[in-house]
């Protein structure tokens, strides 16, 4: 896969106002994710109870500290797909054998990206946007270094971006950093919705998972 290279001649530092980068953009998650959550509210109760009628010990909830906007720590939501022994503050797309700790009913939803729903809360809260860089566990430092040099860590992290549609694991961290630097200097309503459609798109398609180390780069 070609690297992409990082424009070090462009501002990632552009502080000017722009009516939908820093208005319309929160007003559409604010609204999408509502109408997302009544909307979805009973399947996520079903994927709930999956969860819980699977192992019935353990939370249906699983939740990590995540580097937001400006680095600044938040916690993120997703349906537990996992066992609780899995190891917490790693990059799934680093464990040795993910299938190992991944449930039953985690490999349906992590394949349909299921698990990710209650990051619509999340949204919600202002910790994310429904487009944005994917945010990232603290110990991937060397990321965020390439994200604060690109500027891509200006913007609030995202449940899909412009990495996600670009081969989702199958990204070179090089390439991903590369591209959350693009979207944050070209933010607006057209990207966002491109983006949006094609996650759709890759989702139904099952395009670009793959789980640990086996994925390409």
């Amino acid at each position: 896969m070609q690297v992409i290279k990082r424009k070090s001649d462009e501002s990632v530092n552009d502080q000017s106002f722009r009516w939908y980068r820093d208005f319309f953009k929160r007003v559409c998650d604010v609204v999408f994710s509502l109408i997302a959550i009544i909307i979805l509210v009973l399947p996520m109760l079903i994927i709930a109870l999956l969860i819980k009628l699977d192992s019935p010990k353990e939370p249906v909830l699983f939740k990590q500290i995540r580097i937001g906007k400006d680095d600044v720590p938040f916690t993120i939501f997703k349906f537990r797909s996992m066992s609780k022994d899995a190891p917490h503050q790693m990059a799934t797309e680093n464990f040795e054998n993910p299938e190992e700790y991944i449930t039953s009913v985690g490999r349906i939803i992590r394949k349909a990206s299921l698990d990710e729903l209650p990051q619509l809360f999340n949204v919600l809260k202002g910790d994310m946007s429904i487009i944005g860089p994917r945010p990232l566990i603290p110990i991937e430092k060397e990321v965020l270094a390439m994200r604060d040099e690109s500027g891509a860590s200006q913007v609030l992290p995202g449940i899909t971006g412009l990495a996600q549609i670009h081969g989702r694991d199958e990204v070179t961290d090089e390439n991903k950093a590369a591209y959350d630097g693009k979207y944050a200097l070209n933010i607006s309503i057209l990207l966002d919705l491109s983006i949006f459609l094609k996650t759709v798109f890759d989702v139904i398609h099952g395009y670009g998972v793959h789980e640990g180390k086996d994925r390409k780069n």
